[in-house]
């Protein structure tokens, strides 16, 4: 399949504690296409945080495979694991994991350096990822003089200034107020909208529904697949929000 970006099959990790094996994920076959919007929820415990590790090439499966892009990362090296993650996956946290004492264009452009990026060539990706998340005036504040949602939007643009292949974001509102986290899956979507693949782990539903498809996990096991007729409209949502809600 020609669209298809990537794909798992029966996807198993298992992890020894002691005596007691603990079987954290149980056999989980999918599919997704270039271009989607997918939504993994499930309850702590469910599987989901080890199925996206395994996504980010930051884990490898007990057995089962996974094809990322044309090729099977199932059992790389751990060097050949993280050269994958620096150029196909681009990483979105719950609290934005931003170096305190550099400023946002700087917190950008350190994936560049990794990718062995000339300085002049860093500064201008970086400066022009931040254009397209909406900080081009804010490039030389430090994280600290930056609200949460721009801090996020940061971690955003240094997600996507090596332009990965497919996009995972963690809980990415989860430290936001209510009408920043709509701003943020917003952007998502324009994101998305762009032809950017997102894969995002949420627990609250009515961030799951900006998605366009949503996993369910529960005990290891994927227990639904949900395609979205109608995602959330944001507009709706802000325009209906109390304004107390919001952060200055």
């Amino acid at each position: 399949m020609p669209n298809l970006l990537l794909k798992t099959g029966n996807l198993t990790k298992d992890y020894a504690l002691g005596p007691q094996v603990v079987h954290a994920l149980r056999g989980i076959s999918v599919e997704i296409e270039r271009g989607e919007f997918v939504a993994v929820m499930g309850p702590s415990g469910s599987g989901k945080s080890t199925f996206m590790n395994l996504l980010g090439c930051l884990d490898t499966p007990t057995i089962g495979h996974y094809i990322l892009d044309g090729n099977d990362v199932s059992s790389l090296t751990p060097d050949e694991l993280a050269e994958t993650r620096n150029r196909k996956i681009g990483f979105v946290f719950q609290n934005f994991n931003l170096l305190p004492r550099t400023t946002a264009l700087e917190n950008v452009e350190l994936s560049l350096r990794y990718a062995s990026t000339s300085r002049r060539d860093r500064r201008g990706k970086a400066s022009a990822v931040l254009a397209d998340v909406g900080l081009s005036d804010r490039s030389h504040h430090l994280p600290s003089q930056l609200s949460g949602g721009e801090q996020q939007r940061v971690s955003i643009a240094r997600a996507l200034v090596n332009k990965p292949v497919l996009l995972l974001a963690d809980e990415p509102t989860g430290a936001l107020d209510t009408q920043t986290g709509v701003e943020i899956m917003s952007l998502f979507q324009r994101l998305n909208h762009a032809g950017i693949t997102i894969v995002l782990v949420t627990h609250e539903l009515e961030i799951a529904r900006f998605s366009r498809r949503i996993l369910r996990f529960r005990d290891g096991r994927l227990i639904g697949d949900e395609r979205m007729k109608h995602p959330n409209a944001v507009e709706k949502m802000l325009s209906e929000m109390p304004v107390e809600e919001s952060k200055p």
